[in-house]
């Protein structure tokens, strides 16, 4: 599972503030604990999404998540796999005007596999994966 973690703190306010270590320019907060989570997942989206536009470092989901029970956020699976499209891509050594010439795809369309807010089809994302050089697997497991 995708997921990243957070920490949730109770503020003299009656709302929970919300950081991450995976993201340490992360600060949101909600009036409630479920509330907080929701709006942790639209700050990591928003973190994740301005690292790859500024050609940052991207934290693999779960690289991060606490193991000792600590609060965890999980992003959509389509937001995982452009994650670690653009983690493969950095170690590739490559930009994305050489993915799209390896593709033979124009590179707005190289552009989107990117970005969070469109959902790229799983077929485009194994095209990507496979051009550089990686296959992709899927792994189910209970909650």
């Amino acid at each position: 599972m995708a997921v990243y973690p957070i920490t949730l703190t109770s503020d003299d306010n009656d709302t929970f503030m919300v950081t991450s270590s995976a993201f340490p320019e992360l600060a949101t907060f909600g009036e409630s604990e479920a509330a907080a989570k929701a709006q942790a997942v639209e700050a990591i989206l928003e973190a994740i999404a301005a690292r790859m536009s500024g050609g940052e470092d991207v934290p693999a989901p779960g690289d991060h998540a606490r193991r000792d029970g600590g609060a965890t956020v999980a992003v959509p699976l389509n937001v995982e796999a452009k994650v670690w499209l653009y983690r493969c891509l950095i170690a590739a050594g490559i930009n994305r005007a050489e993915l799209a010439r390896r593709l033979g795809w124009h590179r707005p369309q190289v552009d989107r596999l990117f970005d969070l807010d469109h959902q790229s089809k799983n077929e485009q994302l194994e095209a990507a994966f496979a051009a550089l050089g990686y296959q992709v697997g899927l792994t189910v497991s209970a909650a």
